[in-house]
């Protein structure tokens, strides 16, 4: 099924040509409307009328999570705030959080695009859509509503958490879509049998699923445990949110929407791009984005690009699974976590020393993350039931900060491994 056929199965050439033409139209409205990337063009000699092919995308300057960082809030954005009438935003680090902005016609494009990934998960105007993503400042949760809206199908905002509550609407309102993370819908499919619930007694056929890495292993998993067909999203809020590529029946990677994205795949070192086939860091162009267009994104994520005809009709190019980051940060539940932000908490508290290592696993089907931080020599011999205060008091302001729950442990001075180079200060256990 496609909700866009046109568009979706358009020809490469016709393909190209569009994107020249809403490449240069980003490029002459950033220029204009934001000093960032106008400053960083004229330290190259460039100029809007410089961008002639797509090839000339490769002499435009790259768009960094720091860039956005400094922008903060509303530096980076190439519309007036009269304009701008959604704002989404991730964490931050130890410093400033990345907010992205939206136009009105921002998010009728942002409808679209999640209107196509939903139908390849069969949705119709006769759909039940369960939302468990997030909702708020996280673009999960309403990223999936408006597409979901759009189709016309019925939505259930349930947003995440509440897991018996989740399956008892499931059997009452008739759910035959389920979006969430992977990991979640693992939970929801345990505890579904653990409340002996038969498969009858609900409606599912699919789930929309993404938000965190998750393997063909887990895929083969979730439609064997609920019966459904598992699809598998892929977006990121500093370009637009889910909806930048999914997956089809084919199962041979995820097309990225070609009419409103431009990827690339560079060498992290180097900064070269790299040709179709060959593994490296992932870059995106926006290129219908009024609010908040970006130029060369650097992803961080690590991915393929394949550019062979599919079998499923579409001729969008289709990136393979992220294989990994090149940087430290880790997605645990659906949500980013960086090391930088364990060490603020623990600095900002003052109470024990700035040695810390996260161990992350996975027990069944649900991550989990154990924080283990050194004391002193002096807090080492202290009660037990202070040590349990300091325990409880990190991992209370550590839940604050990153929206996920961790378990605390404090260990003995100089147990944990000392670097003379970067510190490691992450043990990822799953498998995935």
């Amino acid at each position: 099924m496609m909700w866009n056929r046109p568009m979706e199965t358009l020809p490469r050439e016709q393909i190209k040509q569009l994107q020249l033409q809403r490449l240069q139209q980003t490029v002459e409205r950033v220029y204009h409307n934001v000093p960032a990337y106008r400053q960083k063009m004229q330290e190259r000699h460039l100029t809007p009328q410089d961008i002639r092919s797509l090839e000339d995308l490769r002499r435009l300057p790259f768009t960094t999570k720091q860039d956005l960082r400094d922008a903060y809030p509303y530096g980076l954005f190439a519309a007036p705030m009269k304009d701008i009438v959604r704002v989404h935003a991730s964490s931050g680090t130890t410093g400033n959080a990345t907010v992205v902005g939206y136009t009105r016609s921002d998010l009728n494009h942002w409808s679209e695009l999640m209107a196509r990934t939903l139908t390849i998960a069969g949705a119709s105007p006769e759909s039940v859509i369960q939302i468990a993503y997030g909702y708020g400042l996280f673009t999960g949760g309403l990223g999936v509503h408006y597409g979901a809206e759009k189709v016309g199908a019925t939505v259930v905002p349930i947003s995440g958490g509440n897991t018996k509550r989740q399956i008892k609407l499931m059997q009452d309102f008739g759910t035959t879509i389920l979006a969430c993370t992977p990991s979640y819908a693992l939970f929801l499919a345990e505890t579904i049998q653990e409340m002996q619930i038969p498969r009858e007694q609900l409606q599912l056929k699919a789930g929309v699923f993404g938000a965190e890495p998750w393997t063909e292993e887990m895929r083969k998993e979730l439609e064997y445990r609920l019966q459904i067909m598992a699809i598998d999203i892929y977006g990121l809020s500093e370009v637009m949110g889910p909806g930048v590529s999914t997956d089809c029946h084919v199962r041979q990677g995820l097309h990225i929407f070609e009419d409103h994205f431009i990827p690339e795949i560079i060498d992290p070192i180097t900064e070269e791009p790299l040709p179709p086939g060959e593994p490296g860091e992932l870059v995106f162009t926006s290129l219908t984005k009024e609010g908040f267009p970006v130029i060369r994104y650097r992803t961080r994520d690590i991915s393929v690009l394949d550019d062979t005809p599919c079998a499923c009709g579409r001729t969008h190019v289709r990136m393979s699974k992220i294989r990994g980051r090149t940087d430290d940060m880790v997605i645990i539940r659906g949500v980013n976590v960086f090391p930088s932000q364990i060490e603020s908490v623990l600095l900002q508290l003052g109470l024990t020393e700035p040695h810390y290592l996260l161990v992350i696993d996975r027990v069944g089907t649900m991550d989990t993350l154990e924080v283990r931080v050194e004391v002193s020599e002096k807090m080492f011999s202290d009660k037990v039931a202070n040590l349990e205060q300091v325990e409880r008091t990190i991992q209370r302001e550590l839940e604050s900060l990153l929206g996920v729950s961790s378990r605390v442990r404090l260990v003995e001075p100089k147990s944990i491994e000392r670097s003379e180079g970067k510190a490691k200060r992450v043990i990822d256990n799953r498998r995935l």
